[in-house]
Formats: C-alpha cells, sequence, structure tokens
C-alpha cells in the first residue's frame, strides 16, 4: 500500500536541527506517481479553492526537534490514539516552525509512529505522498514529518474543537443540527476535491472520526492513510486488499476488494445517517435486526413520515420537515449497493449546500 517514492530518503535528515522546507534530496512526493498524475489536471488546479503543490513543502524535522515540540512527548499532552500511533499537542514557532522551547506560539499535532511494521511505514509515508502536495480548505494541513532511525512521525496543525465522532457520540448535550449540517458541508467539499482531477484520489476511510474540526467547527478531512489514486486508462475500477472500518466499507469494496471513487460516496452516506440519527453506524447492544444503521434504517429514508420518525430526539425542532425529507433523498442515494446509482460527490454537495438555505423552522404555538 502507498505511493512508491523513489527518492524518498536518498540522503539522511539532520539529527541535530531543523532542515529548510523539504526540496531536492529531501523532497517528499516529488517525481512521484502521484505528482505525475495530479499533472494531468489543468493547472493543477482539481476544484474550487484546492490546488496541487509542487514541489511539496513540507518541514523536515529531527527527533530532537519533535520531543522539544512537545515536552517529550509528555503524557498529559496526548490528545488522540489509534491505529496509526499516539498523537500529542505541541508548539512551534509561528514563522520559522521551529520547534518552540517554552510551550507557546502555534498549536501543532505530532502523530508519533507505534509500530516498526512495514505497513505502518508506508501508511505514513503514504499521507506524506497525498497531504504533502494537496492543499485545500477542507483537508486538514500537514506541515513537515521526521524521518529518524526508527521513529516516524508527522506534524500536523491543530485541530481545538477534536472530531465530529467525539461531538455525535460521546458528549453529554446533543449536538445542534446546524453545526451537523455545516459540517458535512465541508466535508462534501473535501471529498469533492479529491475526486475532480481527472486521476481522482480515492480516500477510502471516510469515518466521523476522520473528520476533525478547527475553532470554528470547519470541518477538515484527515487521516489519508488508506488512500489510493483512482482508476486509470478507462478502468472503472482499482483493486486492492480490503481495509478500512467495519460499516462504513462499501460493500463492492468488501466483497470483491474492486475499490471506486463513489466507494467512498457510499461512507459519505453513512456518516449522514449518524448525523441525522445520532446513532453509531454499528452497535451490538441493539436489538436484533437493528445492530447495523444502514441495513435497519436504509427502507425508511424515502417515507417522508418514517425518516421524520428516525431523526436524532435531541435536535428536535431545529430542522423542518422538509430538511429530513431531502436529508433522508441523498442519504438513500449515497449508499446504494450498486456504485453506478450513487452520485458524484459534487452533486451531494449541491444538495446539501440547498438543504443548508431551505433550512427554515416552523414557528411554535
Amino acid at each position: 500500500m502507498g505511493l512508491c517514492i523513489s527518492s524518498i530518503f536518498s540522503s539522511p535528515p539532520s539529527k541535530t536541527g531543523l532542515h529548510s522546507h523539504a526540496s531536492t534530496n529531501n523532497s517528499v512526493g516529488g517525481g512521484s506517481e502521484f505528482l505525475e498524475a495530479a499533472s494531468e489536471s489543468a493547472g493543477g488546479i482539481m476544484s474550487d479553492s484546492g490546488q496541487i503543490l509542487e514541489p511539496p513543502n513540507l518541514e523536515v524535522y529531527s527527533f530532537f526537534d519533535l520531543k522539544i515540540a512537545t515536552k517529550g512527548f509528555k503524557q498529559d499532552l496526548m490528545v488522540g490514539e489509534g491505529g496509526f500511533g499516539k498523537v500529542y499537542r505541541g508548539w512551534i514557532h509561528p514563522e520559522t516552525l521551529a520547534p518552540s522551547v517554552t510551550g507557546s506560539g502555534l498549536t501543532v499535532a505530532v502523530k508519533r509512529l507505534s509500530s516498526e511494521s512495514v505497513q505502518r511505514f508506508e501508511d505514513w509515508q503514504t499521507v506524506i505522498n497525498f497531504l504533502g502536495v494537496l492543499s485545500h480548505p477542507n483537508l486538514v494541513k500537514l506541515l513537515g514529518y521526521c524521518h529518524e532511525d526508527k521513529e516516524h512521525l508527522l506534524v500536523y496543525e491543530f485541530m481545538p474543537k477534536r472530531s465530529l465522532d467525539y461531538h455525535l457520540f460521546e458528549r453529554k448535550e446533543s449536538f445542534p443540527w446546524d453545526l451537523r449540517i455545516k459540517i458535512m458541508i465541508g466535508a462534501a467539499r473535501g471529498l469533492a476535491f479529491l475526486h475532480g482531477s481527472q486521476r481522482q484520489v480515492i480516500y477510502r476511510d471516510f469515518k466521523p472520526s476522520q473528520i476533525l474540526l478547527d475553532s470554528n467547527y470547519e470541518a477538515k478531512i484527515s487521516g489519508f492513510e488508506l488512500a489510493k489514486l483512482g482508476p486509470s486508462q478507462g478502468n472503472s475500477h482499482v483493486s486492492t486488499r480490503v481495509m478500512g472500518t467495519i460499516g462504513y466499507a462499501a460493500p463492492e469494496y468488501m466483497a470483491t476488494g474492486h475499490l471506486y471513487v463513489k466507494s467512498d460516496v457510499y461512507a459519505f452516506g453513512v456518516v449522514l445517517l449518524e448525523v441525522m440519527t445520532g446513532l453509531r453506524v454499528f452497535d451490538r447492544k441493539r436489538p436484533q435486526g437493528q445492530e447495523s444503521l444502514v441495513d435497519w434504517l436504509r427502507p425508511k429514508l424515502l417515507s417522508k413520515h418514517k425518516v421524520n420518525q428516525i431523526m436524532d430526539k435531541g435536535i428536535k425542532g431545529q430542522y423542518s420537515s422538509k430538511v429530513a425529507t431531502e436529508m433522508g433523498r441523498i442519504t438513500h442515494s449515497c449508499t446504494e449497493p450498486d456504485p453506478k446509482n450513487r452520485p458524484h460527490m459534487k452533486e451531494v454537495l449541491d444538495v446539501l449546500e440547498n438543504i443548508q438555505r431551505i433550512n427554515v423552522v416552523p414557528a411554535g404555538p
């Protein structure tokens, strides 16, 4: 998995301090398969407000730099942990991007590889390949990386409002509808950007925990460990090993390993259903027949009466009946079993933006 970069580390990074912005021997992604494919896009522009950066504009850090930035990877600065590794809050100088000894300046998220396995290294490499050259307001910004001995780290912009997963499923009070739709519109813009080039990018791991939120609740897609270039030379799909999260992976991908651009659309539809209902995609604690959210509720999405019944009770009164109906329709369309029948992400985005405009809540008695 991941894209092969012929000269990704042709000379070892410095062990004494910060490099200048990645270039020449230390450039990540330059000459890669992705950049060659991306150049097919007219002018490098893939969609509104997004672009392809060439060469990648990433800072190359030493392990010592990032140890300083995170105060020695202090336990109480750990802000998350996943399959890739642990994520720590850190600080760098806002202009020079050098590590901040004082713990002040620009707050960043430092992700540290947790395993020496080849698969984890390839995941790390894939993130650099994509986020090193893609720039869009709804993709999390990768600032730099570290490759030193057995240490592999990534430095991202810090997202203070956590993830959509947290707000939907972990906070005590219900997350407001207007923020839910705002976040899904932002995420749709990010996916539409990825799908918008002649050689599309398939994200492959879309889920609420990958949708991070800045201080204004603007959504930014993170992760990218499983991202793949879309099909080329007239092919309809990419064949690959099945990976991802149960419930979000499209049925054709789970069954055959055939990955389509519209496999992302299916996952997006699943998250829309979670946003509507406030329920997780899969829960063994639910009654028999209701464990899978899609299997249980998808048949109800085209019924005006039933779709209003399945909406999250915690946001009752925050949306109109017409909004619930339109949300049901687009969610049903995104989760079509046959990828050919799913809409493109740009179409989904247009529908969501219209839903946001029409959300006139009826006045109370």
